[in-house]
């Protein structure tokens, strides 16, 4: 398989060095072909019809949920399909949390996480007045030694990410689910970056929920999933109600409720978000986690071994155990090195990537963060390190000029 002429985006933009594939990757022409043929060929809504197109486009809906059993190695009756990694921590959040926790329970996350993965535990640390507190991070990495001493002061739920998306680290999963059960608590793992990245099997790391998106993993945007225990599922509440949630209810307001997973996925859903995102599964399969991981890691070496040796630059993530790199230029902001780049078509992120808390880690609320996939290669990176090295602050204001 020829990597890059499966993206559409690298064949029309030849020029372009696409850096942000933590923000979004490139779509493969597999994913693009399936959400089109949905539009073309099915166009018909899911489970409300007896007709064929909709039968059909009702079977093969569910067979990516079959798909993304076999993905995460979980149960078919644990996938709920969301819109992404955000609506599913809140689904958690607010939904699951909101009954367990009782005042002065405390929510565990850290400083490093995105802010779907904050945002959700503030409010619903007030709505409960349960208080959120954080994990210290020593070079990246949870101190697990602090999360064990932290676990006995009455925490109910630890919620981190897989992968930060700016430190570029692989948390211990399974280790620190480990410590969490063993204190009879709950632990949430927001995998928006660790989805496609490398093989995940949910059930041997234990977690009780597991949340992603399908965009971060070569699949149309508007999709997710969240995985949940079966037992949590049933402790969890809807926080939407509408169609297809629902098997009756009268005018006295009495509601019963479809079996799980259906009383989450109330209305009409991402159809062909879900069916775009079963092709981007086909994908990933077909290419191989390992394979992904090996050249990422490949990527990333090289790339910091080229940064390293610029006096320019600062490194805040040397330790990255993925395709992600953050830095930024010595006397330069880091939003004009980002235009900077993009005057010789380099795609990379700039600004707080969502996660505002780290200016208490780095004393940096704005960086720029080169993101690595699959299609990128080492001679993109040698034309970035050939601007990025002859970058002045007279160049970038003259962009603007």
């Amino acid at each position: 398989m020829d990597i890059r002429k499966e993206f559409p985006f690298l064949i029309n933009n030849p020029e372009t060095i696409y850096f942000d594939a933590a923000a979004t990757s490139l779509k493969p022409q597999r994913v693009i072909d399936r959400v089109v043929h949905y539009y073309t060929h099915l166009s018909s809504n899911v489970f409300r019809a007896d007709y064929d197109a909709s039968i059909e486009t009702s079977d093969l809906f569910e067979a990516v949920r079959h798909k993304t059993k076999e993905f995460l190695n979980v149960n078919t009756n644990e996938i709920i399909f969301t819109s992404g990694a955000s609506e599913s921590l809140n689904l958690v959040a607010l939904g699951f949390a909101s009954q367990i926790l009782k005042e002065d329970d405390v929510i565990l996350v850290n400083e490093a996480e995105h802010a779907s993965n904050i945002l959700p535990w503030f409010k619903i640390a007030e709505q409960t007045n349960s208080y959120v507190e954080y994990i210290p991070i020593h070079n990246g990495h949870l101190d697990l030694v602090a999360l064990e001493d932290m676990m006995k002061q009455g925490v109910k739920i630890v919620s981190i990410a897989h992968v930060s998306n700016v430190l570029g680290i692989i948390n211990d999963i399974k280790e620190i689910a480990r410590i969490v059960h063993k204190y009879d608590a709950y632990i949430v793992v927001d995998g928006a970056q660790a989805i496609g990245h490398f093989p995940i099997d949910v059930k041997d790391l234990d977690v009780d929920f597991y949340a992603y998106s399908a965009h971060k993993m070569f699949g149309p945007t508007g999709v997710g999933v969240l995985y949940g225990k079966y037992e949590n599922l049933e402790k969890m509440r809807p926080v939407q109600y509408g169609g297809g949630s629902n098997a009756r209810f009268n005018n006295c307001g009495e509601i019963s409720l479809k079996g799980i997973p259906e009383r989450f996925e109330s209305g009409t859903p991402n159809i062909e978000g879900v069916l775009g995102y079963g092709a981007a599964i086909d994908f990933v399969n077909e290419v191989g986690l390992e394979k992904l991981h090996e050249h990422e890691h490949e990527l990333v070496v090289y790339l910091l071994e080229k940064l390293k040796k610029l006096d320019n630059i600062i490194i805040y993530n040397e330790f990255s155990e993925v395709g992600l790199v953050t830095f930024n230029v010595k006397g330069i902001f880091a939003q004009d090195v980002a235009a900077y780049l993009n005057t010789f078509k380099i795609c990379v992120r700039s600004g707080s990537h969502c996660s505002k808390l780290m200016a208490n880690m780095t004393d940096e609320e704005n960086t720029v963060r080169l993101s690595l996939s699959i299609y990128n290669t080492k001679a993109e990176i040698d034309k970035f390190i050939d601007v990025i090295e002859n970058i002045t602050l007279e160049k970038t204001i003259d962009i603007y000029l």
